[in-house]
Parts: structure tokens; C-alpha cells; sequence
């Protein structure tokens, strides 16, 4: 793998996860309860495994900055984690819950969809394992890596806005 596509994976992730971690900090409290309504811990244990998730997606943000390969792991492990977590309530028919995903402004109820979005997201974290091949980076690659990251960004967003919007959409369209 070219070390620039290697570096613009990982800092997608890291973003990614840096984002996720700040709209969980804007409002802890929108959070806890979010945590809450999966109904996957006791009442009890929500409020520390709400603290604990900030600090997991802080760290790992921070490991594929420092330790690449390890938070290239725990990256992947982390978003299966949330597509578990969404596929079990699936299962359970509890389909009205927010998934937490975009934050106390913007609330997404779970979907298989999401499901999806955080498998590719993981097995790309995995693929980021692959061996890069050694090279000198230069100026453009810097500015390739810092493009391409926002483009993802930018992609990610707008499709996250697009799965968010979903349910409304086949509403007006009455196929919902």
C-alpha cells in the first residue's frame, strides 16, 4: 500500500473518531441516555461505560496517530463493537432508538444500514493493516493526504446525512 493512502486512512479514522468523541462531550448527559437506551448494560454501569466510550475513541484517535498498527486494530474492533451493539437492538425490533452517531443535534434511529456503514468502516480500518511500501514522502504527498482526508470527511458527512434523512424521505414518498 502507498504510505500516502496508509496515512489518509488513518487519519480519517482518527477524525472520524475525534468528531464522535466531541459530540459526546458537548453533551454527556444526551449521551448517557443514548448509551442507556440500547439496554445492552445495567442502568448502573451506563454512566461509566458512557465515560469509558469517550476515552476509548479518544485513545484509539491518539494510537493511530502513535501506534498505527494496534489502532488500525482497536479502530476496527471499536466499529464492529457499534454494529453489534446496533444489529442486536435491530434483532430486537427496537428500531426507534438513536443511534448516537451524529450527536446530540442530529439523532439517526438505528438501521441495518448503519449496520453496514460500521463494517466497511471496520474492515477499512483492517485493510489499513496491509504493508505500505517504504518510500520518501514529499510536499504533494502531505497535501494529497490533508485533500483526501477532507474529502472523505465531506463524503462520510453527506452520507451520513443521507442515511439520517432516510426514514423521513420514504415517509414524504409514502413508501415508508
Amino acid at each position: 500500500m502507498d504510505p500516502v493512502v496508509a496515512l489518509t486512512l488513518r487519519a480519517a479514522l482518527a477524525l472520524l473518531l475525534l468528531v464522535a468523541a466531541a459530540h459526546k462531550l458537548r453533551d454527556p448527559g444526551t449521551f448517557r441516555a443514548t448509551l442507556g437506551d440500547y439496554r445492552l448494560l445495567p442502568d448502573a454501569a451506563v454512566p461509566a461505560a458512557a465515560g469509558l466510550v469517550i476515552g476509548v475513541e479518544l485513545g484509539i484517535a491518539t494510537a493511530l496517530v502513535v501506534l498505527p498498527r494496534p489502532g488500525l486494530v482497536a479502530a476496527a474492533l471499536l466499529l464492529a463493537t457499534y454494529a453489534i451493539a446496533i444489529a442486536v437492538n435491530l434483532a430486537r425490533g427496537r428500531r426507534h432508538i438513536d443511534c448516537g452517531c451524529g450527536g446530540p443535534a442530529a439523532r439517526q434511529p438505528i438501521s441495518g444500514r448503519l449496520v453496514v456503514r460500521n463494517v466497511v468502516l471496520a474492515a477499512g480500518a483492517l485493510a489499513g493493516r496491509a504493508p505500505v511500501d517504504l518510500r520518501p514522502l514529499v510536499w504533494v504527498d502531505a497535501v494529497t493526504v490533508v485533500a483526501a482526508t477532507a474529502a472523505l470527511a465531506t463524503l462520510y458527512a453527506t452520507l451520513d446525512r443521507m442515511l439520517a434523512d432516510a426514514p423521513a424521505l420514504a415517509r414524504v414518498r409514502g413508501t415508508a
